[in-house]
């Protein structure tokens, strides 16, 4: 995919990007893949796939769901889909949530360089954040950080009543978002929407979005080693 491709791609999706959009994510992409030879961002680093599987999969969900307002996005890892998001909508308020500490460095040149004002990066794990900033925010997304039934519990208690919950993922995420069921109404969600997609590659996506119904219980989350061992 060109950039140009991303571009007309977006568009159909009602995701306008402009001149300056565009070359902020061009810009975007070349760190991306000076960073990459320097540590372990992401497996993908050439421009084409990276528009592709990083960009228009991380703007595939603004044409689905309703974003607006705070935004936090749990796992962010090298910016997705968060970062391309605050350089898309510069109405949102967007929160990066990353822990590893490396990682976090490469957001914050990016958005010194690329001159981002609508986002911040939070150097810490969402079950740690959450202590501090329960439903504080209007949607929390994650893309690829965990199974859903895991990954609810992390992100759902950061969403606001009446926000929405978004889970970024593949083609098993009907599967997913079955075993999840649970988790999600213990946390105080609605049954998930599911959102389908499909990338030019062929690659399907399955975005999963919950609407917060009432408020998540005190107990949640829990720390991750006990989410993990035994999730909702």
């Amino acid at each position: 995919m060109t950039i140009d491709e991303l571009r007309k791609a977006s568009e159909a999706g009602s995701a306008v990007l402009t001149d300056e959009m565009t070359d902020r994510l061009l810009r975007y992409a070349g760190l991306l893949r000076e960073w990459n030879e320097k540590m372990n961002l992401t497996a993908i680093t050439e421009p084409e796939e990276v528009y592709e599987k990083h960009f228009l999969d991380s703007l595939i969900p603004l044409s689905q769901v309703r974003i607006a307002g705070r935004a936090a996005d749990v796992g962010t890892g090298a910016g997705f889909p968060g970062l391309v998001w605050a350089i898309a909508r510069e109405d949102l308020d967007i929160t990066l949530i990353e822990p590893t500490g490396k990682r976090c460095t490469f957001l914050k040149t990016v958005i010194r360089e690329l001159g981002i004002k609508n986002v911040t990066v939070e150097n810490c794990r969402a079950e740690d954040y959450a202590a501090d900033h329960r439903e504080e925010f209007d949607v929390v997304a994650a893309r690829a950080v965990a199974a859903l039934p895991v990954l609810s519990e992390l992100c759902v208690p950061l969403v606001r009543k009446g926000g929405i919950f978004l889970a970024m993922k593949g083609a098993q995420g009907k599967e997913e978002a079955k075993a999840s069921l649970h988790a999600l109404k213990a946390l105080g969600c609605s049954e998930p929407q599911l959102f389908e997609a499909k990338l030019p590659s062929g690659d399907i996506r399955i975005n999963v979005a919950a609407e917060k119904i009432s408020k998540t219980p005190e107990q949640y989350p829990r720390p991750y080693a006990r989410i993990k061992k035994k999730p909702l």
